[in-house]
């Protein structure tokens, strides 16, 4: 089998090839995608090649970790059956081309353990499946009526945001860009100067700024928490007192686990988190170079989907 697929053949050069599909191996399953979503995280740092040293780096490489689709192949001993909606977070299935992360296609062949159910009347909103469950993965013990900061109002900030106010939180947003400041959200969002507060029990960090770290560490309460949610493509360095006088701690939040997507899962087709509001853009999966620029370069742009519906 054949896919069409987003390649990144070097940084800033992208293209839309047809390459052939690993075959499907026992436990594994074939997946029609309908959406992807575009990263303006790793992605981006991909692209531009800006990306640190990583597992399985080097191009050209297929991106993308947030894809939904259709099973259209899958053995009994998979769970799955055909035409049933998952979650794809990323296959490893176009032979010398690289899966870093390996979404953006129009079929991919994973492990059914990978997939993730999902209803389908969420359409390409289940693509925000992997980010609400790295927002709760980096989620801090929220203490019921309690503080906390977190940096920057992407779609990411947005979902913290939310699991803070459900676990009776009460989170400030800092985010420098009008564009994506303004609104009703059920929280306070402002600019970092517009801020007082040097009492905060937790911040984290969602904006991927390594420079931002002494001006965390100065907004913390005595024996606060800094966790670092966001990709940095530059070395984290600190003043050690102001971080010793305040004990502080740091805690870098790696990728979601499995029990973090069941989670966001459960809460989302219970309508507890809703994922209303945070996809912005979309674009046909023929116009990706296009699509990848918006979706870097606009403020406007939280999340681009690409529909691959009419892709075979």
């Amino acid at each position: 089998m054949k896919a069409l697929a987003v390649v990144l053949e070097q940084p800033e050069r992208l293209a839309l090839n047809r390459l052939t599909l690993s075959p499907a191996a026992a436990g594994d399953a074939t997946v029609a995608v309908s959406w992807s979503g575009i990263s303006t995280g790793t992605e981006r740092l991909l692209w531009s090649g800006r990306m640190p040293p990583f597992p399985g780096m080097g191009y050209p490489l297929v991106p993308g970790y947030e894809s939904v689709g259709t099973v259209v192949e899958a053995g009994p001993e998979t769970g799955l059956r055909i035409g049933q909606s998952v979650f794809v977070p990323g296959a490893r299935c176009f032979g010398e081309v690289r899966g870093l992360f390996g979404g953006a296609a129009s079929h991919l062949v994973a492990p059914a353990s990978r997939l993730v159910p999902v209803d389908a009347a969420l359409g390409d909103r289940a693509c925000l499946i992997a980010l609400a469950a790295t927002a709760y993965h980096a989620l801090s013990g929220v203490v019921p009526g309690s503080r906390s900061l977190i940096v920057g109002h992407g779609v990411l900030g947005r979902l913290l945001a939310r699991l803070t106010v459900l676990a009776g939180g009460e989170p400030v947003v800092w985010e420098r860009e009008p564009l994506r400041a303004g609104g009703d959200f059920g929280y306070s969002v402002l600019a970092p100067d517009a801020d007082p507060a040097r009492d905060y029990a937790t911040i984290t960090d969602v904006s991927g700024d390594a420079g931002l770290l002494d001006t965390l560490i100065g907004r913390l309460a005595p024996g606060g928490e800094i966790v670092l949610a966001g990709f940095y493509e530059a070395p984290l360095a600190f003043a050690f007192p102001p971080a010793f006088l305040r004990e502080a701690r740091i805690r870098v939040s790696a990728e979601w686990r499995p029990g973090d997507l069941a989670a966001v899962t459960a809460l989302v087709e219970a309508g507890r988190l809703s994922l209303d509001g945070l996809i912005t853009h979309r674009a046909p999966a023929l116009d990706a170079q296009q699509a990848y620029r918006t979706a870097f370069a606009d403020p406007a742009c939280l999340k681009m989907i690409l529909d691959w519906r009419t892709c075979s």
